[in-house]
């Protein structure tokens, strides 16, 4: 499992015209799922978003996480970070997670999130048409790989 956090001072996802979800100050990640992924991987990075020490103190430092920040989540299910690229220009989508595997753990990520941060965290819509918009703040992104634990 593959997700792609970035500190914002706001984001909101849009379908068909409509705002889905939107927050404030937070974090946007973008989840990819491959076959083979449990709910391990999910209580690894849930453990590892909640904590995350990314936001600044009173001294400009990141030092402190999404709970110090009373920050908001969305979460975005991105199958396209599961890309493989080692043959030709094209990628392929072979390893992403059929919908039956990845759907549940899409929807499993978000609520053990949202039990973990105290407040409901915002979605996109699994396989739909979205438009993603952010202010990255700093910028800051991080990436994290369940099965490459830096």
């Amino acid at each position: 499992m593959r997700i792609v956090i970035q500190r914002v001072s706001h984001a909101s996802v849009t379908i068909e015209g409509q705002v889905k979800s939107s927050i404030g100050k937070g974090y946007l990640i973008l989840q990819g799922i491959e076959e083979g992924d449990t709910e391990e991987d999910i209580e690894w990075l849930v453990k590892k978003v909640k904590g995350l020490r990314i936001f600044d103190d009173e001294n400009h430092v990141m030092n402190k996480s999404i709970m110090d920040v009373n920050g908001d989540i969305i979460v975005v299910s991105q199958f396209t970070l599961m890309a493989s690229y080692k043959k030709g220009n094209r990628p392929s989508w072979i390893k992403a997670a059929k919908h039956e595997i990845s759907i549940p753990l899409y929807n499993h990520f978000v609520k053990r999130l949202s039990e973990e941060i105290g407040k409901p965290v915002g979605t996109g819509e699994f396989g739909a048409d979205m438009k993603v918009e952010l202010l990255n703040d700093g910028p800051v992104t991080i990436c994290m790989d369940t099965k490459n634990k830096e």
